[in-house]
């Protein structure tokens, strides 16, 4: 095995990543991010299971949120520091614990603990992007990590799919259960064919690592602008998906939530744009694939704000907003990434808990706002994220204009 490994990294250092293991790494990646968002479409179950109250059940999501966040911050730097497969190995086997302990909680401290540990362990997906970035050439750097970040949107939409299935043959504990037998898997498939990184772990100190990441943020205002969006992007993206389940769930819809979960494969699309917004970054095209991204982005509400009347053209939103989330988070992270390839680590977890507060904000915000302005006001609020990243891209655009 020792052998393998040793091959993989030689061959990786002068070729990059092959296609399996760009494949693999993807298919891992989505894996470990779908255990933040199967609770989505089960939000409803839960808190009837555990006395949660309506107005409360986004604490649910945000959460795990929050354990997500902490984990950007004090453990996806760690991964500059010490041999990332071993890391992968041991995180992805805790993430399986805590897996469990969410499947059997009998009271709602148990499980809001449980899902705040399982959202801390789920950083898993941002060392692997790490570490695809770090293995990958040069050249091909912005197009695996397109892959990769496929296998992140697939992940999360497949989620709400595979969730809505589970939770109505075997219940909402099930679709926790399986995960965890599924984290177990995927670290065994790892194991066999995740190259070690070829520079090796990284100099200095844990706290070194941790007191350089806002220093670094405060320092490039490249980090802090494509932080910003990835803040207000994911509010308007979390904002629709945990409130989607309220209204479909209730009447006139009354959905079951296999079917709740099939809205999930509308955003596809986004795993593709994901793709392709790699090649664009790689190409140098990464601001105005940006700037497009986020007017569809904006465009999307005014379908979404249909659901009542139109299904269709609320699939359609769904579809727009997917596509320009995941486009801008791409091109972001090819932009992060590029800045500097040795700490692509504290990098991506810098930008990550942009990312973090953004979901966490959107989650009890758009929840609260089902709950005191229905659907419209769920559209308001998503809208008006989404403006305030387009108009950030808007004005840094401008002001490099100025300056040249």
């Amino acid at each position: 095995m020792e052998a393998r490994s040793t091959r993989f990294a030689q061959e990786t250092q002068r070729d990059g990543l092959s296609g399996l293991q760009s494949l693999v790494m993807a298919a891992a990646a989505g894996l470990s991010v779908a255990n933040v968002y199967y609770a989505q479409p089960l939000l409803d179950l839960m808190a009837k299971d555990l006395a949660i109250s309506p107005a409360a059940i986004g604490l649910i999501v945000t959460l795990t949120q929050v354990g997500y966040g902490l984990g950007l911050i004090f453990i996806v730097p760690i991964s500059d520091l010490v041999d990332r497969r071993s890391l992968i190995k041991v995180q992805g086997l805790l993430a399986a614990i805590a897996l469990v302990v969410v499947a059997t909680a009998r009271s709602k401290m148990i499980l809001l603990l449980g899902m705040a540990v399982v959202g801390l362990l789920a950083v898993l997906v941002q060392i692997l992007v790490a570490h695809a970035a770090a293995l990958a050439t040069a050249a091909q750097r912005g197009r695996v990590v397109g892959m990769v970040t496929s296998g992140v949107v697939t992940g999360i939409l497949a989620a709400r799919s595979v969730a809505g299935v589970v939770a109505d043959v075997g219940g909402w504990r099930a679709v926790y259960m399986a995960s965890a037998l599924s984290m177990v898997v995927m670290v065994g498939v790892l194991n066999s064919v995740l190259p070690k990184h070829s520079a090796g772990p990284g100099s200095g100190t844990y706290v070194d690592a941790l007191i350089s990441i806002p220093r670094t943020f405060l320092r490039e205002p490249v980090l802090l602008l494509r932080g910003g969006l990835a803040l207000l992007i994911f509010a308007s993206f979390s904002t629709f998906w945990t409130a989607l389940v309220l209204p479909l769930s209730a009447s006139p819809f009354s959905y079951s939530h296999t079917r709740i979960g099939l809205f999930g494969l509308v955003g596809l699309a986004g795993a593709i744009a994901a793709t392709y917004a790699g090649r664009l970054a790689d190409r140098g095209h990464g601001k105005w694939t940006s700037g497009v991204s986020l007017v569809l982005l904006l465009a999307s509400w005014g379908l979404i704000a249909l659901l009542p009347s139109s299904i269709p053209l609320m699939l359609a939103g769904v579809l727009l907003l997917d596509l320009g989330v995941q486009a801008v988070h791409v091109t972001n992270l090819s932009v992060v990434v590029a800045l500097n390839q040795k700490r692509s680590g504290q990098l991506i977890g810098g930008y990550m808990i942009f990312y973090s507060i953004g979901s966490a904000i959107g989650a009890i915000a758009g929840t609260s706002a089902y709950g005191w302005f229905g659907w419209l006001g769920v559209c308001l609020l998503g809208g008006t994220f989404s403006f305030c990243a387009l108009a950030l891209w808007v004005a840094t655009r401008l002001a490099a204009s100025a300056d040249r």
